[in-house]
């Protein structure tokens, strides 16, 4: 039954897994067995959006196991206290750490270094700067520290802490291995799983087209799954592409869901994407608004370092400067942490916004600088916008140029149609002209795919059987079959074999 339930879960069959495991429980007589029935019960519960039940479940196993096994005890504490941040309850979270240290359980430094990450996640909250020290420090001690005991569910956390600490390729690099690794072995409940830090490192890394696949395909699979607190988090993955794309009505559509759950990280994302919405689209003040409400809002705001750099902009383009200087105070905090070329950019572009003409250009070439060392394409690109915004007011326009072009070409590429045109815009005020782009716009032939179209003709331009597909993707053959039926007359092609022809990337 334990075996049974296992394979299971991996099959993302959650409430027969956790039946399973609940009718295996009274006949395990080891404590450590038992412990781990209830930590897949709990990691089931926690998918599926009943984050306190698995909270619950997991205190009351480490209490009844502490005196036999300290060390299983302290396990189940720590994964006690995740649930209880996903569920957004810092205050059962404080518990949970002061418990296990009640206990003298083993690893109770680890569960109070959680607490302390998500302290440390609380924009202009009363610990101020010390406490984005002491939160990215806690994210050091536990990536260190719980290394060599990692079952595939704890990796995956692990990319979200690289991602947490701005460490986007880090984080893709562990995704994408499990990844490739779980659609290998058909364990379609970790796919989804893994799917989360992949779909945004993806994102982050300026491949948008990717992220899109990937975060649709993650969506639809929780959904069939019943793994709400996936799916949830994937729309507001999707959220964000459609901001940065300007598509106002899906945007708002895909983070409806989140903001009524009211449970960070994922309602924190979803208000993000709005606000970066309303920048694009240049309605500084409701962004403003929006985004200063977001973080000073209650004490868990997980994923609100991302917006304090949008914030400021809004801050400065409603010309209200001031309501932008915690703000980058912070972020200047957090990336003197991180000690990231590409966070240090933009906490230099978030000085030069609000610095005199004096000191502005000396903050924005240093900026353009350590972007040029990698880094987060789209953010590049804002800082070649605002710098080159700047030079055209300073009346240096070849200068101004050459910056919104390298802008230019970098949002046309990430499809963030409304910067693109906010570029485009300041080109021609500093005297450049343009041809109707409505050609160039229909180049594009895999924009007019669907993400799972594209998956599909990706895979079968490799020469894979629409069976061999099916595998990889979940999908029955048939439903490969008419995928590729909609995408040829898209593409212009009438086989597999034109398709190795297109370039698909």
């Amino acid at each position: 039954l334990s075996a049974a339930a296992q394979a299971v879960a991996e099959a993302a069959e959650a409430e027969q897994a956790f039946a399973l495991a609940g009718r295996a429980a009274p006949d395990v007589a080891d404590d450590g067995e038992r412990a781990g029935l209830v930590l897949l019960r709990a990691a089931l519960a926690d998918e599926q959006d009943r984050t306190r039940e698995a909270s619950r479940l997991l205190v009351e196993e480490a209490v009844s196991v502490a005196g036999a096994e300290p060390y299983t005890a302290g396990h189940l504490l720590f994964q006690a206290a995740a649930s209880a941040g996903n569920a957004g309850d810092l205050a059962e979270l404080e518990r949970i750490a002061g418990r296990a240290e009640e206990m003298g359980a083993p690893n109770a430094p680890y569960v109070r270094a959680l607490a302390r990450v998500f302290a440390g996640q609380n924009p202009l909250g009363a610990a101020g700067a010390a406490g984005a020290a002491d939160g990215v420090a806690a994210l050091r001690e536990l990536l260190d520290g719980m290394r060599d005991c990692l079952s595939p569910r704890d990796v995956v956390r692990f990319a979200m802490w690289h991602l947490m600490l701005g460490d986007v390729r880090g984080g893709h690099e562990i995704a994408a291995s499990l990844e490739r690794r779980f659609r290998d072995e058909g364990a379609i409940g970790l796919l989804s799983l893994t799917l989360m830090p992949l779909s945004r490192t993806l994102l982050m890394l300026g491949r948008t087209r990717d992220a899109l696949t990937a975060a649709d395909e993650g969506m639809r699979i929780a959904a069939d799954t019943g793994q709400h607190r996936i799916r949830v988090y994937q729309a507001t993955v999707l959220a964000l592409i459609a901001a940065m794309r300007g598509d106002e009505e899906r945007c708002a559509e895909l983070a409806a869901e989140a903001i009524a759950r009211d449970v960070p990280p994922s309602s924190v994302h979803a208000v993000a994407a709005l606000g970066l919405l309303d920048l694009g689209a240049g309605r500084h003040e409701a962004a403003l608004n929006r985004l200063s409400e977001l973080v000073a809002g209650p004490p868990n705001r997980q994923g609100a370092i991302a917006s304090l750099p949008d914030l400021v902009e809004a801050a400065v383009r409603s010309g209200r400067p001031e309501r932008g200087a915690d703000a980058a105070a912070w972020y200047r905090e957090w990336s003197a942490q991180v000690r990231l070329p590409w966070a240090e950019a933009v906490a230099l572009r978030c000085a030069a916004l609000l610095a005199t003409d004096d000191d502005a250009e000396k903050y924005f070439t240093q900026a353009v600088e350590l972007h040029r060392q990698g880094g987060i394409p789209f953010e590049r690109a804002r800082t070649e916008l605002l710098y080159g915004e700047w030079l055209r007011r300073a009346r240096r326009k070849n200068d101004a140029r050459a910056q919104l072009h390298s802008a230019l070409d970098a949002f046309e590429r990430l499809g963030a149609v409304p910067w693109a045109e906010r570029a485009r815009t300041e080109l021609r005020a500093a005297g450049e002209s343009f041809a109707d782009s409505a050609a160039e716009a229909g180049a594009d032939l895999l924009a007019l795919l669907t993400p799972q179209e594209l998956q599909v003709v990706r895979l079968a331009a490799t020469g894979l059987s629409n069976r061999e597909i099916g595998a990889q993707l979940f999908l029955s053959p048939r439903t490969v079959g008419y995928h590729l039926y909609k995408a040829y007359p898209k593409l212009g092609v009438a086989s597999r074999g034109e398709l190795s022809r297109l370039p698909l990337t």
